[in-house]
């Protein structure tokens, strides 16, 4: 008995006690040699598929198999007659690959195939996109690291240039270079099917970055682009600016890990200030500063689409935090709904910013980074309104005390001296903030009767 008969001979015992194949043998890369004469230019001949026309997917498979001189993935076997068949790191090799094609020619079951890691490389793309050129189930297609590099690249371009079925393609880490960007960017020009386009992970630079920017302007499909985990730095990401100026399509814009600073952020910042499409830019991990967001800010000043933005681990501070924060604060068309600035320690200023915020805008979300410090300096106000409450005092009642000749004022070292001689339960750091809190014009003198509800309101953490 041979080893396709072997592995149909378990599928069909398993089968018959309603339990699944199990992966006895780790699946290996395809051999080199093609054997049969048969699998040299199509994946199947007029009379091999007469001939296997009445057998099921599972033994079309296995007989694929043993013809081309691979082994079967039983995984596959399992999945043949579901719609989400996910087949990531077997490392099948290209004559897997053309296995898994055969099959699949003529299937209307499968709509996402992940082939994931399987050291596919041009030959076994090869296979694939021939498959595609009668597949008209599949629709989601993933690809990523299977070592397609420029001549995998032409394959896959050729393909998406024909394309009416392909609505999601993953082509991460494929070592995709500048010239590959231009077989994509001739490929999907005026294309309206492909909605989710991932090269992440490649080795596009500026000239790369140019090809991919005329994706942004000439594309009439693409809602979601990932480019993360490239070096599109400069004039790459000023083409890519460019493009998204006039792009009316685009949803999401992933850029993190781009080594992009200030010329690049002042770039974005004014494509936002056309675009009104975008939704989510990611620009995590790179070079954006206090300075350079200053740069971004420009377009989101006047920007009425974008909700998400990501901006985590980058060289931002504070003062950097407060200037994006005022700036959504201030336009009132904003359409922010999500900050992503969890890697910057934030201070008090940026959190009675983000209170007053809130005030307009309950549903911002801001992710941050605080400090313990900071965290009890915020609650002084809290403490000390509760040690008045528990005398059956207002913060008023107590200025008033100090206040012997009714000027309305009282000097900040007389509070001062006042809260240590009653005890209040504050440190030194907390009472020095609680006094800049009154005291907001630094005139070493609180005015108390310009304490509003508001001033005096205990800071909301969040």
């Amino acid at each position: 008995m041979d080893q396709c008969e072997e592995v149909k001979e378990e599928q069909l015992s398993d089968q018959s006690n309603q339990h699944p194949v199990e992966d006895k043998e780790k699946p290996t890369r395809g051999q080199e040699g093609d054997s049969g004469d048969q699998w040299d230019t199509d994946l199947e001949t007029e009379d091999a598929k007469n001939q296997t026309h009445s057998l099921s997917f599972a033994e079309r498979y296995l007989q694929a198999c043993q013809g081309i001189g691979t082994f079967p993935v039983s995984s596959f076997l399992r999945h043949l007659d579901e719609a989400n068949v996910i087949l990531n790191h077997y490392v099948m090799g290209p004559l897997g690959a053309k296995a898994v094609a055969v099959v699949l020619q003529n299937d209307n079951t499968i709509s996402n195939l992940e082939l994931e890691d399987n050291a596919l490389k041009a030959e076994g793309t090869r296979y694939l996109m021939e498959m595609l050129q009668t597949n008209i189930s599949i629709q989601s297609l993933n690809l990523s690291n299977n070592q397609l590099h420029l001549e995998g690249a032409d394959m896959v371009s050729k393909m998406l240039k024909d394309n009416y079925n392909i609505k999601s393609i993953k082509l991460s880490g494929n070592d995709f270079d500048d010239s590959a960007a231009k077989y994509f960017a001739d490929a999907l020009k005026g294309d309206f099917v492909l909605k989710e386009l991932d090269l992440s992970h490649n080795n596009f630079c500026d000239t790369g970055g140019e090809h991919l920017g005329q994706i942004l302007a000439t594309n009439l499909g693409i809602e979601v682009l990932n480019l993360s985990w490239n070096q599109l730095r400069m004039s790459g990401a000023v083409a890519l600016s460019a493009g998204l100026k006039v792009n009316s399509t685009l949803k999401q814009l992933e850029l993190s890990r781009n080594g992009f600073g200030q010329i690049e952020a002042e770039s974005l910042g004014l494509a936002l200030k056309q675009n009104n499409a975008l939704v989510l830019l990611d620009l995590s991990f790179n070079h954006i500063s206090d300075q350079a967001v200053r740069g971004l800010c420009q377009g989101l000043a006047t920007n009425d689409t974008l909700r998400v933005l990501k901006l985590s681990n980058n060289p931002l501070t504070n003062t950097g935090a407060l200037t994006l924060l005022q700036t959504v604060k201030n336009n009132t068309k904003s359409a922010v709904q999500e900050i992503d600035i969890s890697t910057v320690f934030v201070y008090e200023a940026f959190m009675e910013l983000l209170e007053e915020t809130h005030k307009r805008r309950p549903s911002l979300v801001v992710e941050y980074s605080i400090m313990l410090s900071v965290i009890r300096n915020l609650s002084a106000l809290q403490i000390f309104q509760k040690f008045l409450e528990e005398r059956n005092e207002s913060i008023v009642d107590f200025f008033q005390a100090l206040d012997k000749e009714g000027t309305m004022k009282v000097s900040n070292s007389a509070f001062r001296t006042a809260v240590k001689e009653a005890n209040v339960p504050l440190n030194q750091r907390q009472l020095e903030w609680l006094i800049r809190k009154f005291d907001k014009n630094c005139a070493a003198t609180i005015t108390y009767s310009l304490l509003s509800c508001h001033s005096c309101r205990a800071v909301q953490h969040h």
